[in-house]
Order: structure tokens, then C-alpha cells, then sequence
């Protein structure tokens, strides 16, 4: 008798490959990890305000808001604070209504606004501080436009209200470079595309990596122009601001590098890069 033909071996499964730590990567987290800190940023607005106006700061509005970070941090630290965020990015703005809206008690979001909307258009109950971070506002690339927001973010103010702005500078920004800043599970970096000296316009990038070699690209995308700290001053008094002040980051003497601590300054260091406060008063 001829021998049975062997019965065919089931064909294995292939085993899905696993996904990247970029492709698991939530870039909204991994920007608010590496570039924002609530915390410090709003105990700094808050004591300034009260410093310059002998009262409590109550009601402020988060222009280019993105996720509502600040605007949610804001309301959650205070029974009676109030927030008003304000951003274009319609996709953005769900993430932040499902992230850190939904984590806010029922009280506590009946205390904050969110409104998609363009920050040159809308209009919204005075508040007493308006806050314009992370240099959102280098968008927009001429003085005649500049000076609109600055008008539109001092008509958002009560009459000592404070519009809050940072800027960034140095020898280095106007260069074309890439600074990598190591986390526990990610490198941030960030990517000076191009700079132009002529006009000052510049692309700048953000980009993620992981210790899996996987990597974030272009995660986030800004084209600028690179103010000058005269200019921005300039522009703000002549929208209206009663002054606009420089707050400049004193130095740790052990270690040379900045100590966090902001105060009025009429003059700064000449260093390859810096970060400051700028405080228009209305």
C-alpha cells in the first residue's frame, strides 16, 4: 500500500510587527512634557499681576491656546479663577476638550470658555490678563499686523489689566541648528530650519526621538519672524500699552546658567540664547 501523502502543516501567523514608540507617540503630551510648565509659567503671571496692581489676578485669556493647558491649569488652581482660551486649530482644541476639559470638575468647567476662533476677531468679556506664550505670537510677520493684536489684546483688558508675553533671542536664533534636550523616554529637539537675516523670517521645528531609533518628524511646524525685543516694545506702545517692560532671567552664580527668577530689567546679557518675559500694562 502506497503511504498516506503527509497532511500539509498549518500555515503559522505571522506575528504583527510591534509598533514604534513613534508610531505609539502622542505629540500633544510629548510638546506639553517638554515645552510648557503651567505651573511655574502661572505662578509668575499671577504674583507679577498682583505685584503691579495690588490685587488678585482672577480672569485671564489664553490666546493661541492649543490643548487649553494653561487655561485648564488656571481654572483647577483656584475656586473663583476663570479662563478664556482662544485658538484657530479646530482639531487641536478636541484634543484639549478631551484631555484636560474632560478631566475638570463639573464646576470648574463652567468657569472656562473656549471659543475656535482667530485671536485678530473675537471678542470676549474683559479680562484681567490676556497671555500670549510660547512665542505664538512671531506669526505675524509685519509691524502693521503685530500692532493689530496688541490692539486687540489690550481691548480684551480691564482697565489695569496686563497683557503677558514671552520672546526668545540670542546669537544662536539667528542661526540654522538643531539643540537636542534628553527626557526619560524621548529626546526633544528642536530644529532652526532656516533663518533669513534680510527679513527675519524663519521655520522652526520640533521633532521627537526615541531609544527604540524610531523617530518624530516634524512633529510640529512654525514659520516666524525672529522680533526684536525694541521692536516688540515699540509696537506695544504704540498700540496703546501705558509701558511695556522686560522681565530678564537673572543667573545662578554656581552654575552660570539661568536661576528662573525674572525681574524688570532695562538691560541683558549678550548670550548665544535667552528667554524673557515682556509685561504691557494697559
Amino acid at each position: 500500500m502506497p503511504k498516506p501523502k503527509p497532511k500539509p502543516k498549518p500555515k503559522q501567523k505571522r506575528k504583527a510587527a510591534r509598533a514604534s514608540m513613534a508610531d505609539r507617540a502622542d505629540r500633544h503630551l510629548l510638546y506639553e512634557a517638554s515645552v510648557q510648565d503651567t505651573a511655574a509659567e502661572l505662578e509668575f503671571v499671577s504674583e507679577t499681576f498682583e505685584a503691579l496692581t495690588g490685587r488678585r489676578l482672577v480672569s485671564l485669556r489664553e490666546d493661541f491656546c492649543g490643548t487649553t493647558n494653561t487655561a485648564c491649569a488656571w481654572v483647577r488652581s483656584g475656586s473663583d479663577h476663570q479662563a478664556i482660551a482662544v485658538d484657530l486649530d479646530a482639531d487641536v482644541l478636541a484634543w484639549g476638550r478631551a484631555y484636560h476639559v474632560a478631566a475638570l470638575s463639573a464646576r470648574q468647567s463652567t468657569r472656562l470658555a473656549i471659543i475656535e476662533g482667530d485671536v485678530l476677531e473675537v471678542e470676549t468679556e474683559p479680562v484681567d490678563a490676556v497671555l500670549a506664550m510660547n512665542f505664538s505670537y512671531y506669526l505675524f510677520t509685519s509691524r502693521d499686523w503685530l500692532r493689530s493684536y496688541f490692539k486687540r489684546a489690550r481691548a480684551a483688558l480691564v482697565d489695569d489689566g496686563i497683557l503677558f508675553l514671552d520672546a526668545f533671542g540670542g546669537y544662536d536664533a539667528h542661526r540654522e541648528l538643531e539643540e537636542r534636550t534628553e527626557y526619560d523616554d524621548f529626546t526633544y529637539v528642536w530644529d532652526q530650519a532656516s533663518f533669513d537675516p534680510i527679513n527675519h523670517f524663519m521655520t522652526c521645528r520640533i521633532h521627537f526621538e526615541f531609544p527604540d531609533g524610531s523617530e518624530l518628524q516634524s512633529a510640529f511646524e512654525y514659520h516666524w519672524r525672529l522680533w526684536t525685543l525694541p521692536e516688540i516694545r515699540e509696537l506695544l506702545l504704540e498700540a496703546g500699552f501705558s509701558s511695556a517692560t522686560v522681565y530678564w532671567e537673572g543667573t545662578d552664580e554656581e552654575t552660570g546658567e539661568g536661576d528662573g527668577i525674572y525681574s524688570p530689567s532695562e538691560s541683558g546679557d549678550a548670550d548665544a540664547g535667552w528667554i524673557c518675559y515682556i509685561i504691557a500694562r494697559r
